[in-house]
């Protein structure tokens, strides 16, 4: 979970001490934009938040943010859920799910900081905002507390989260929309020695007149169909490392001047995600992933 290197102490006659802490990274992961920091500083000091559950939350109910929203440290707004199941992307890309909306102002600041319910239990983190100006505009984004709770206790106990992957690389499906592509997802990149090579899978290339060949296009993993990429992401995660799966895909080909498409299946194996990860922080002198 995010935290501030500062942390504020509560004393019995309400006046509020700041003080400053250094802080060493446990862990990350990019692709729920969380990281875990442990604040060298006495127990005594930190007063953790109540955790809540993002189960059983409703529209309509009111909702909390605490934040710097720039720069101004301390700042609590108020408002409400004012939409739950939403999905925004990481900073990596991928999907995040079952997000809470809220109308709480939420600016550049606040990222990071808590969402808590009108009891002070934490239920999000905020993470993102909608906004034309990149101001607040009624528009907020937490990730679920149930979702950060698992992903700070992998990060604790492993210093990662190990994710299944295909190990390609793909073309954002707005982008292959201008190509004519409308569903599922191209695939740009297949590395020589990876699984997904190995089993056939065919990336886009450069042909040696300088024409662009299409690589294939993924439509269904398993039974799940797949329009842009964040349908690949989640069907992916259902598996684990080292599963085979199915992938339905699309290619096209030249036959007679034509182009032509051919639908196929191609059984791979997903890879760990730890192998496409830079090397992890260390920590009290010893790799975090150990």
């Amino acid at each position: 979970m995010r935290s501030q290197t500062s942390t504020n102490n509560f004393p019995a006659s309400s006046r509020t001490k700041q003080s400053v802490f250094k802080a060493t990274v446990v862990g990350v992961d990019p692709g729920k934009d969380i990281a875990v920091l442990r604040v060298e500083a006495p127990d005594s000091l930190l007063q953790p938040l109540t955790l809540g559950t993002s189960k059983g939350l409703k529209v309509g109910q009111q909702s909390l943010a605490i934040g710097n929203p720039f720069g101004l440290d301390h700042t609590l707004t108020a408002g409400i859920i004012s939409g739950l199941g939403r999905e925004v992307k990481s900073p990596i890309g991928r999907p995040i799910t079952n997000v809470i909306q809220t109308d709480a102002a939420i600016n550049p600041g606040n990222s990071g900081g808590p969402l808590l319910d009108s009891s002070g239990r934490l239920i999000g983190m905020n993470t993102a905002i909608y906004s034309p100006s990149g101001a607040s505009a009624g528009i907020g984004f937490a990730i679920p507390i149930d979702t950060v709770k698992y992903i700070v206790e992998t990060l604790i106990a492993d210093g990662r989260v190990v994710r299944p992957v295909l190990g390609i690389s793909y073309l954002e499906s707005r982008q292959a929309k201008a190509l004519g592509i409308q569903n599922g997802v191209l695939v740009l990149d297949v590395p020589a020695d990876s699984a997904a090579a190995r089993a056939g899978l065919k990336g886009t290339r450069r042909t040696e007149s300088g024409l662009i060949e299409i690589g294939d296009i993924i439509v269904k993993v398993g039974d799940d169909i797949i329009n842009t990429e964040s349908d690949l992401f989640q069907a992916v995660e259902d598996y684990q490392p080292g599963d085979y799966v199915d992938l339905t895909v699309n290619r096209i080909a030249a036959s007679d001047n034509e182009l032509v498409t051919k639908q196929m299946v191609i059984r791979t194996q997903l890879q760990s995600s730890a192998m496409y990860e830079p090397p992890q922080p260390q920590f009290n002198n010893r790799p975090i992933s150990q």
